[in-house]
Formats: structure tokens, sequence, C-alpha cells
């Protein structure tokens, strides 16, 4: 403020000033209350409001899928589904008897030669606790470096994602 102004109008621009941080702090109360709220809500409430559903009786699981291909280099022939199901049984089911589910599709990629390959696949699907992802984890690589290299093949592809699950 200058020296000019005068003793009301400084007043006026002080109050004015006032009632402007008293509304902010108003607001910023407000807010920090309503978020609070946010918080108290159950969960499947919260997760509603952001936009998905989480039931209450569902628990934090990963879900982790599992390419196989069947096809093979150097002129061997494919991966018969006695051999697929023998790896299943031998290395797959011991390390996950809660259970998985397997799919048979068709899959294409390209190899490192650049060639594109397509051919029958399989596809694992597997679901454990999140609490367990650490140990699961090894046993998935296991089973994709004994795969890979029973069949001389260049890779299984994997996506794990976050879920929630319950049995």
């Amino acid at each position: 403020m200058t020296p000019h102004t005068s003793r009301p109008a400084r007043r006026t621009r002080l109050a004015v000033l006032l009632a402007a941080l008293l509304c902010a702090a108003g607001a910023s109360t407000a807010f920090a209350t309503t978020l609070q709220e946010r918080d108290a809500r159950p969960s499947a409430v919260r997760a509603e409001v952001s936009g998905t559903y989480q039931s209450p009786h569902t628990k934090p699981y990963v879900r982790t899928q599992l390419f196989f291909g069947t096809g093979r280099h150097g002129g061997e022939p494919p991966i018969t589904e006695e051999q697929f199901m023998d790896f299943l049984d031998e290395y797959v089911t011991p390390r996950f008897p809660d259970g998985l589910t397997l799919q048979e599709g068709y899959g294409q990629w390209r190899d490192r030669t650049g060639s594109i390959n397509g051919e029958r696949s399989y596809e694992l699907i597997l679901l454990y606790p999140r609490e367990k992802a650490e140990a699961r984890d090894a046993d998935i690589e296991y089973l994709r470096d004994r795969y890979t290299e029973m069949y001389d093949l260049e890779s299984v592809g994997r996506v794990d994602e976050q879920v929630r699950a319950d049995f």
C-alpha cells in the first residue's frame, strides 16, 4: 500500500484479503473433511466412486498368463499334445497344485530371424495370492526356462496383472 491510500480504502482492502483467506481456509477444511469421509467408506464403495468396483468378498491376487508355442526350429516336428500334457503333469502341476486353467489356441509371432511363425499354442492361466508373488515368480521362471530348454525354443510369453479373486 502506498502512503497516499486513505484509511477507509486500506481497511476495505484488508477486509477483502481477510475474507479471501478465510474462504480459502474454509475450502481447504471442507476438502480435507470430504477426503476423510471418503476414506472412511467401505472399500467396495470407495472403488465404486473411483470408477471400478471391488467386491469386499475378493482378495488381492496376481494373474499370470503363460503362452507356450508348439512350433520348433530346424525341421523338428511340432510339440505334440501328449508332450505338452506330460510337461504340464511333470513340471506345472507340482508347482501349482491349487489349480490352473489351460486353453488351446493359435499363436503368431516373429522369430529372431524375422520370419513370421504361426503355430498351435497353449495359454496357461495361474492365479495366486499377491503375498505369494515373489515365491511364485521363481516357479514361473523355472517353467519358462525348462520348456524353452526342453524343446530348444526362443521363449515362453508371460503377462502378469494385479486382480481381485475369491474361491
